[in-house]
This record gives structure tokens, C-alpha cells and sequence, in this order.
């Protein structure tokens, strides 16, 4: 007995796994936000 294969619903399948690999990547990616202390920036331009 022969098996055929969902195309469709393996195409689709293979796309939701690269769509989370690339979401984790781009999270990856992005620098972390640090604080920033204004007060010693103001310092530093007014001297």
C-alpha cells in the first residue's frame, strides 16, 4: 500500500518552524536596553 504526502499541510508545517527559528532570531538579534543615566550625560556635554 502506497503513502502519499500532505503537501500542502507539510509546507505549511515547515513554514510555522521557520517562522518561530526566525521570530527567536530576530529576539536574538536586537541589543538589550540599558539604563541610562541622564544626569551624567548632562555633565558630560556641559563641560
Amino acid at each position: 500500500m502506497a503513502v502519499t504526502r500532505l503537501k500542502r499541510k507539510d509546507r505549511r508545517n515547515r513554514a510555522v518552524a521557520n517562522n518561530k527559528v526566525a521570530a527567536i532570531k530576530r529576539l536574538i538579534s536586537k541589543p538589550e536596553i540599558q539604563r541610562v543615566d541622564v544626569e551624567e550625560l548632562k555633565a558630560q556635554f556641559s563641560k
